[in-house]
């Protein structure tokens, strides 16, 4: 038997009735997918939270998934690092049926919704580049600092949350998108206490792609330079785009976000060389973060926003450009 004393033994339990006081009786929604809801609350005396409830009926919820989700709890439990989204502990209850993670929440929305939705001048110039070196950080931490690492399965714009003063912390919600359909292929019973009737090892190891997020990463940063998201119907592929100016330096500045005003020539060019470093197809020739960490950090100023210098050399060089 697998009850969550084993796996969860140094995880934070909350109950429901706090994360439903915290929340407001579940009424504040902020994302939904079929499987799963992510309310936001605030813990008293405590910190705001972003709590994810899986919406699965009991009858559908198998002896695997208990595993599944115990397993996962305790992966991102492990998870330390100020780029990283920090799960504060979970909720397991059996009446009414439960299954939520509580997550430190990041004030400012995800990447995607300021890039695409909101106000794209508030991340100028510099401001990006510290979210770069931020994502990088997060990315170095879970691939080189971990034993085993960890990788985050979808990484895009909307993994990305930003704190206040807009730091970055990569968030891994996309593996509750899905849960039901990992179920499908296993079965397994869970017993009348809730714990599993299966063997630890019968549930798959958490997938890691080392190779699939320094690749995801590559188009992340393109578009955290472009404004453009990586696919959009009249426009097509955002990498097929942009690799015609990725490489010709007279020509880098045509893929910058015309929300821009400023920006640091020396910069782009560190980025756009790491971009194609990134996406090449050869994943045997992929750097390691290790090596895309240290080639951002050398080459990237962040010491003085240069919007707030007076003169910009490089609006001047851009101006020239275009």
């Amino acid at each position: 038997f697998f009850t969550d004393s084993e796996l969860l033994k140094d995880v934070t339990k909350f109950s429901r009735q706090e994360l439903e006081v915290a929340c407001e009786d579940f009424s504040n929604i902020i994302g939904s997918s079929p499987d799963s809801l992510v309310y936001k609350g605030t813990m008293k005396g405590g910190p705001e939270i972003a709590v994810i409830s899986l919406c699965i009926k009991e009858e559908r919820w198998t002896g695997y998934l208990e595993l599944y989700y115990q397993r996962e709890v305790a992966e991102l439990a492990r998870l330390n690092h100020e780029n990283i989204g920090k799960l504060l502990g979970y909720c397991r209850e059996s009446t009414p049926f439960t299954r939520m993670l509580v997550f430190e929440y990041a004030s400012n929305g995800t990447l995607y919704e300021h890039l695409h939705y909101g106000e794209g001048s508030q991340l100028y110039w510099t401001r990006r580049m510290r979210i770069i070196l931020g994502i990088a950080r997060g990315l170095k931490y879970l691939h080189t600092e971990l034993d085993p690492p960890f990788t985050i399965l979808e990484l895009n714009s909307s993994a990305v949350y930003l704190t206040e003063d807009f730091s970055p912390k990569l968030v891994d919600f996309e593996s509750w998108k899905s849960i039901l359909s990992r179920s499908e292929k296993n079965s397994g019973s869970v017993g009348n206490n809730g714990a599993v009737c299966l063997l630890p090892n019968s549930v798959e190891k958490r997938h890691v792609d080392i190779h699939g997020n320094i690749h995801a990463f590559g188009i992340l940063m393109l578009e955290i330079i472009s404004g453009r998201p990586p696919f959009c119907k009249d426009k097509g592929s955002l990498i097929d785009w942009a690799k015609d100016y990725l490489e010709l330096p007279e020509v880098m500045s045509y893929l910058l976000d015309p929300e821009l005003k400023h920006f640091r020539y020396e910069d782009l060019k560190a980025i756009c060389e790491v971009i194609c470093l990134c996406i090449q197809p050869d994943s045997s020739k992929q750097p390691s973060m290790d090596e895309i960490s240290l080639a951002l950090e050398s080459k990237i100023d962040t010491s003085v926003s240069i919007e707030f210098k007076s003169s910009s050399l490089a609006w001047a060089e851009l101006a020239l450009s275009s």
